[in-house]
């Protein structure tokens, strides 16, 4: 299975950016999961939408070929950061690469709630119309006072933040699982 990842951060010791590695590592048994350079785009303008620059081809080209999606957002300001809107916002009209995908929210910040508030501003943005990626209810990632749960390298070490993105991650993995074999019925 293929996951491509949209890290909201640029930032250089991002958390977000951190954990997207730990859980590319950690499950690189069970999916690939290939980090996006988001971070490269252009600012999306409508002008250039029918001849778009070489990057936003080849990014869209990896999202349709991907299984699903995954968004690992910081939270600037009670919403989601300019990068990943931007990447959202190329990749949601003309070609609508973004429709009908799976997708798996994360988010890590040093405040106790995590990135409750970017993620619901992300779940309302990834229900638009030329979006419509689909979420597994109840399958939540706010991993918060991320400081004190990782170390200097990027592991995690809580173990209780372990064991729960564990679980998240193969009811995601069992889900793009069924969604592929359902699309394929049909």
């Amino acid at each position: 299975m293929k996951i491509v990842a949209m890290v909201g951060s640029n930032r250089k010791e991002s958390y977000n950016m951190k954990l997207t590695r730990y859980m590319q590592n950690r499950y690189a048994d069970k999916v690939e999961i290939e980090i996006l350079p988001i971070d490269q785009l252009p600012f999306y303008n409508q002008d250039d939408e029918l001849d778009p620059p070489e990057i936003v081809k080849e990014i869209r080209e990896k999202i349709k070929e991907s299984d699903g999606i995954l968004f690992a957002t910081p939270e600037y300001n009670a919403s989601i950061p300019a990068l990943l809107k931007n990447a959202i916002d190329w990749f949601s009209r003309v070609e609508t690469v973004l429709v009908d995908k799976p997708a798996m929210i994360v988010g890590a910040s040093m405040g106790a709630l995590g990135t409750v508030k970017a993620q619901l501003q992300l779940r309302q943005i990834l229900n638009a119309v030329n979006v419509s990626t689909s979420t597994l209810p109840g399958n939540e990632v706010y991993v918060g006072s991320v400081h004190t749960k990782m170390d200097d390298y990027g592991n995690l070490t809580d173990q209780a933040t372990i064991e729960f993105i564990d679980s998240v991650v193969d009811n995601f993995i069992q889900w793009v699982e069924k969604t592929v074999v359902y699309e394929s019925a049909y």
